[in-house]
């Protein structure tokens, strides 16, 4: 029994940390982009102090939000996927992401079919990091829309500042109350178990993490006045600038009449304003990747406290103001199935016992 959980417990959060790697603040458009203005090259390289090596303190290194998130968000991913090990999360960011399992592979086609469902994608070329997210608001107004009418969307794109941070994220699905009267959405995100096998609890811990840090960018949205400025100058964005006419003219067919950035974020401000906040009930489903069919549906409550101090932690990670921790010695299995373990000093050390 226990040799199976381990695996698909790899086989879930390696996902989660491939995600983070390609991270971004790019959310999955309802337009697909077709070419998009390329990622500035971020230096990893330390800073150095001046005078001679002898008489110079040790340089100083950029924290890891400075090096690989510079000027763009982090997503919930690279969240969920330091809590899963900081130490994991920090080789993925200096080495790069280990290469995709079968099981990676099914989960990833299962988001994939089930997205389908619900949502038809159009190719339509993104020429500026504007447009990229203009592509993103108007998503988010669409599958609002969407749930609004049909009680159910999938995809969702939603940004925040989480505790001083940009952060974004994909909600997997948001479905309405069946029974007419409440307008709280419930947040929910499927998981896919290669066998069926019920999830661990350190599974369940990174999954109720990542559906609360959904629910805290959904509620700020709706409660919360969008921080527009804040948004241009972080992510060096001009509101004024005008949208090509490809953009221009399938958001014509949305209903809406967008000349320039600007344009976009006053409809998803609007929309913002028109929402309900969340159910504080979250849901986690499993299922098994053969057959679709459900494993188990865990139903857990928000908790606050609890989520703002695991985002400072993770936070501290990040920004440089604690080294990365290794995993705990009851959690140490996850080295058994980690790519970077050879290279890990917690391993290392191990195997000189």
């Amino acid at each position: 029994m226990l040799p199976e959980l381990q695996e698909e417990i790899v086989s879930d959060e390696e996902m989660a940390i491939i995600e983070a790697a390609l991270a971004a603040a790019a959310a999955r458009p309802l337009l697909s982009a077709a070419a998009v203005r390329g990622a500035a090259t971020l230096s990893c390289a330390a800073y150095s102090t001046a005078g001679d090596i002898e008489d110079s303190a040790p340089p100083l290194r950029r924290s890891l939000l400075s090096r690989f998130r510079e000027r763009r968000a982090l997503a919930v991913t690279d969240i969920t996927a330091t809590e899963w090990c900081d130490k994991q999360m920090e080789f993925v960011l200096e080495h790069g992401k280990p290469e995709r399992t079968e099981a990676m592979k099914a989960g990833s086609d299962r988001h994939a079919q089930l997205e389908q469902e619900v949502i038809e994608r159009v190719d339509i070329a993104i020429r500026s990091a504007e447009e990229s997210w203009a592509v993103k608001f108007m998503n988010f107004i669409v599958g609002t829309n969407q749930l609004l009418f049909n009680g159910l969307t999938r995809e969702l794109p939603v940004l925040g500042i989480v505790e001083g941070s940009w952060m974004v994220g994909i909600i997997d699905e948001l479905r309405m109350p069946v029974d007419g009267i409440s307008f709280h959405p419930s947040l929910v995100d499927t998981k896919t178990r290669f066998k069926a096998t019920f999830p661990s609890e350190a599974q369940k811990r990174n999954g109720r993490l990542q559906l609360m840090c959904y629910k805290y960018l959904w509620d700020s949205l709706i409660a919360e006045k969008f921080p527009a400025e804040n948004f241009f100058s972080y992510f060096d964005l001009n509101p004024d600038f005008l949208l090509s006419d490809d953009v221009k003219r399938y958001i014509s067919s949305l209903g809406f009449n967008a000349q320039t950035f600007g344009d976009v974020l006053k409809y998803y401000k609007i929309t913002c304003h028109t929402l309900s906040r969340s159910q504080e009930k979250l849901i986690l489903r499993y299922e098994l990747q053969a057959d679709h069919s459900l494993l188990e549906e865990y139903e857990f409550s928000y908790d606050d406290q609890w989520f703002k101090d695991q985002i400072q932690e993770a936070l501290r990670f990040w920004l440089g103001a604690r080294d990365p921790k290794f995993v705990t010695e009851e959690e140490l299995w996850k080295c058994k199935f980690c790519k970077f373990a050879p290279s890990c000093p917690k391993m290392v050390s191990n195997s000189r016992c």
